[in-house]
């Protein structure tokens, strides 16, 4: 009996850190986190995020397809993959419309005391501004979704929010072949007023990855979207303006 409840509970505390929905932590964390937008008091908004970049295979192509189809989105920037050489794919997604958040790479800052975070969070901003002119807003995705009480405490003191995603709002397909067409078929069909979809435009380990399907699935994501009559929002909006370059201060723009 013992064993079946030590268990049951040793499930809740796991939950609680990898959910893709809000749980135990954010019931003890209100208001700290972001799973889904206020509802729009125009047309139906869904938010678009791409984690993992600045890709500099695919980022651009990623940009292309949101340019072509005419939606914009946040993109959650490891800071170790923005450099000299992706800070030009940065700042041409800015002077686009979009928006920077912040993301990482690595799972060690579960482990991190708030204090180290708000630390590692400051620095890596002002570097991603040093580099690219634009800082990200206070919004932060951890690595695959998995947080934990310091890291609420940490993201607190920095004055930034946790951001989660849909459940089933992002890029996979269990045990299927990821085809794009599917991939977007599923999020169309699922979405709602202030849905957050979550794509990869990188990969934490691999920073050129081939991102095809990604593209793909944006290009068919976006038309049905617009289908079904959604605008698009940048998520970096509902909690502070996110800055953007004028188009004639942008200088050397990947395209």
């Amino acid at each position: 009996m013992w064993l079946v409840v030590a268990g049951f509970g040793f499930a809740l505390v796991a939950l609680a850190h990898v959910a893709p929905f809000p749980f135990l932590l954010e019931a003890m964390a209100p208001g700290q986190s972001i799973w889904e937008a206020p509802k729009s008091p125009g047309a139906p908004t869904v938010y678009l995020m791409y984690d993992d970049g600045p890709n500099p295979e695919g980022t651009p192509q990623v940009l292309d397809a949101l340019a072509e189809e005419g939606a914009t989105a946040t993109f959650f920037l490891i800071p170790e993959h923005v450099t000299d050489d992706t800070a030009p794919i940065v700042r041409r997604a800015v002077a686009e419309g979009h928006a920077l958040a912040m993301h990482t790479r690595s799972l060690s800052l579960t482990l991190k005391t708030p204090d180290e975070l708000t630390a590692w969070l400051d620095t890596q901003s002002a570097g991603i501004e040093a580099l690219t002119g634009t800082p990200p807003c206070r919004l932060f995705r951890p690595h695959a979704g998995i947080r934990g009480g310091q890291m609420y405490a940490g993201l607190d003191r920095a004055g930034y929010r946790l951001v989660g995603f849909g459940f089933s709002l992002w890029d996979f397909d269990w045990w299927w072949m990821r085809r794009p067409d599917r991939l977007a078929r599923r999020v169309v069909r699922r979405v709602s007023d202030g849905s957050l979809v979550v794509m990869h435009d990188g990969n934490h380990r691999k920073p050129r990855i081939d991102r095809t399907r990604t593209i793909e699935a944006t290009r068919i994501l976006v038309r049905g979207l617009k289908a079904r009559g959604f605008a698009f929002g940048r998520l970096c909006d509902l909690v502070s303006p996110a800055p953007a370059l004028p188009a004639d201060d942008v200088t050397g723009a990947a395209r």
